[in-house]
């Protein structure tokens, strides 16, 4: 399916490989009638737009869950630190700023509902349930941890529970994501429909 984009996603800082985005897009556009989609780590809204513009479509909602200080591997010294985002004058790494620019870029202000905050916060009163969510916050076991447990139990019968940078073997990338994605599979509750390169699908059954 091509997507109709309202701007250059070269241009967004992100870390989604272009078969993820689309994956994302056409499980959320299959979706976004049976209720809103959540994701969790929007960074600076790549995956947000893909999200928002499927939902867009269909009259639906996105809420973005990211408290916007960078996770681990973003602070400053380490491996995926971006000095364009680090906000000197206040000696923290700040997402937000940009994150609402490329949304409103995309048009998708109407759309997309920013949560700034951690999942442990914004879930602590949430009562909606979703038609899907998708897990791409802090990848150290607690922080994925964490998001598994506060948003895979408000996913709907038939959802969507997505899962970024799933890497089998140790050599290729962080383990926290698969372990989360593992553990979903043994709780019994969701099956796997796909995989997209690092990307995991799995429905709620």
């Amino acid at each position: 399916m091509t997507i109709a984009l309202p701007l250059d996603m070269t241009d967004i800082k992100g870390f989604l490989a272009e078969d993820e985005a689309e994956a994302l897009y056409n499980y959320a556009l299959s979706l976004a009638e049976r209720g809103p989609v959540l994701e969790v780590g929007s960074y600076c809204g790549k995956s947000t737009i893909y999200l928002g513009l499927a939902c867009q479509q269909k009259q639906g909602v996105v809420y973005a869950v990211d408290h916007h200080i960078g996770s681990e591997e973003h602070q400053l010294g380490e491996m995926f630190h971006d000095p364009e985002l680090y906000d000197a004058s206040e000696a923290r790494f700040d997402t937000f700023k940009e994150f609402r620019r490329n949304i409103r870029r995309a048009r998708l202000e109407d759309t997309v509902v920013p949560l700034v905050a951690t999942s442990e916060v914004s879930a602590r009163h949430w009562q909606t349930p979703l038609a899907m969510v998708f897990i791409d916050g802090g990848h150290s076991l607690d922080a994925a941890l964490c998001d598994y447990r506060c948003w895979a139990g408000h996913i709907m019968k038939g959802g969507i529970l997505a899962i970024h940078d799933l890497f089998p073997a140790p050599e290729e990338g962080g383990q926290a994501p698969y372990a989360i994605y593992k553990l979903a599979l043994a709780s019994g509750l969701f099956e796997e429909i796909a995989r997209v390169n690092t990307l995991g699908l799995l429905r709620r059954i």
